[in-house]
């Protein structure tokens, strides 16, 4: 990858979370990111793996950037599996959803 390549991937990227970070879903993204480990240690105790807490980020920040609809919000949460509900249960916002 050549660096001008490079500068054009990064500017895509940037503007991509920008509009993750500003869209539909903002407030949950927030609250999830505002988890601190030992809320979410506390929540699935003996999971030390935070792989499911990063994909829960990512399935929040995906639905805020493309505006779906809070039933398909829901239907990505719940394919996650029993840790992400779990986590997510914990916002308020998601809360709602589940």
């Amino acid at each position: 990858m050549d660096v001008e390549e490079f500068r054009r991937s990064l500017r895509e990227d940037l503007e991509k979370n920008r509009r993750a970070f500003e869209g539909k879903y903002k407030a949950e993204l927030d609250e999830l990111l505002g988890l601190s480990r030992e809320e979410i240690d506390r929540l699935v105790p003996g999971t030390t793996d935070l792989a499911t807490y990063e994909r829960l980020i990512t399935v929040v920040k995906e639905a805020s950037r493309a505006n779906v609809e809070q039933a398909e919000l829901k239907a990505r949460v719940e394919e996650l599996g029993d840790i992400a509900i779990r986590i997510a249960r914990h916002v308020p916002s998601l809360a709602a959803l589940l």
